[in-house]
């Protein structure tokens, strides 16, 4: 559990608690949020209600821009009978016309939650650590928890507790949280990257902590041969622009896009956290094919998001 501190300066053991990776979470914990979540899918699509934060209003702080984020989460709240206030750019300054900390305070005088999407991962753990309500983490450059939540319920859906996923492609800051995630909901999982654009080993010894190392290499065809699951992100995330030539030409020879030939022989299916750089990592023809879970998993971020927020607001 995080501590939290007022603006006085105590630091209070039983603050809110955040989610700013997936592994502030437990195993039991993860279990009880993918529980809630096929609970409210269900619901959802059965056209009931479910107004379980009426009254409760979610700030969302977006330095990054996004679409399924801000959409599933601001749909979410309204669900569930609750608000959600949009803050850009240009609304916060974030880290610029006023501190992280400083934002942080006044959002908790005001809002019952805060979701922040921003660049630089310090600024969500900065963030955190003053504020009095729960934050949780709508991505950063080192992580993507509320993807992870959407990714596992998705593999849950079609293959129940027991999978073999493999991730094919760049070790991103959606890799790192899965690769967490993976190991909190004890799933076989394999990498495979280009050796300079790997997992942090650092990533790597929380998954072990946690009890399931995942295999880890440079070798795409070896990855999938045995995989239920298919895994990939772009090649060229925000803010890495000027890598791209430098490392689609890496992606490219080492045999990373996802195509036919390479899922050739295997029944995987594919997964893909979108948006999607189409005949890069990915070919238009998998991505349109029955392999495909991706429509399922960008609703999922919208049913996982909005069990969180229950979770995290009970």
């Amino acid at each position: 559990m995080s501590l939290t501190t007022d603006e006085s300066g105590d630091e209070d053991a039983a603050g809110p608690r955040h989610l700013l990776d997936i592994d502030d979470l437990s195993p039991a914990e993860v279990t009880e949020i993918l529980d809630r979540a096929t609970s409210l899918k269900t619901t959802q699509r059965a056209g009931n209600t479910h107004q379980f934060l009426a009254g409760q209003t979610l700030g969302m702080v977006f330095e990054k821009p996004s679409t399924r984020t801000r959409v599933s989460f601001e749909t979410g709240m309204t669900q569930l009978g609750g608000h959600a206030v949009f803050l850009g750019p240009d609304d916060v300054g974030l880290g610029g016309r006023e501190p992280a900390k400083d934002i942080s305070r006044t959002l908790s005088r005001y809002v019952d939650a805060v979701m922040v999407r921003t660049f630089d991962h310090a600024n969500v753990v900065e963030i955190a650590e003053y504020a009095t309500v729960p934050v949780v983490n709508g991505l950063t450059d080192a992580a993507h928890p509320c993807q992870t939540l959407a990714d596992l319920l998705t593999i849950r859906e079609r293959f129940g507790d027991e999978a073999r996923v493999a991730w094919v492609g760049d070790g991103n800051n959606v890799a790192q949280s899965f690769v967490v995630g993976a190991a909190l909901a004890g799933l076989d999982l394999t990498v495979a990257t280009p050796a300079e654009y790997g997992i942090d080993d650092a990533v790597v010894e929380r998954a072990t902590d946690l009890g399931a190392t995942p295999t880890v290499t440079d070798d795409p065809e070896a990855a999938v041969a045995d995989a239920d699951v298919v895994y990939t992100d772009v090649w060229v995330s925000m803010g890495q622009e000027d890598q791209r030539a430098e490392k689609l030409a890496v992606f490219e020879d080492g045999g990373f896009q996802l195509n036919e030939s390479l899922l050739a022989g295997t029944d995987a299916a594919v997964m893909h956290c979108l948006p999607a750089h189409r005949g890069e990592e990915v070919t238009d023809t998998v991505i349109e094919s029955e392999r495909s879970l991706v429509w399922e998993q960008a609703e999922n971020r919208l049913h996982a998001q909005k069990a969180l927020l229950t979770w995290l607001l009970d």
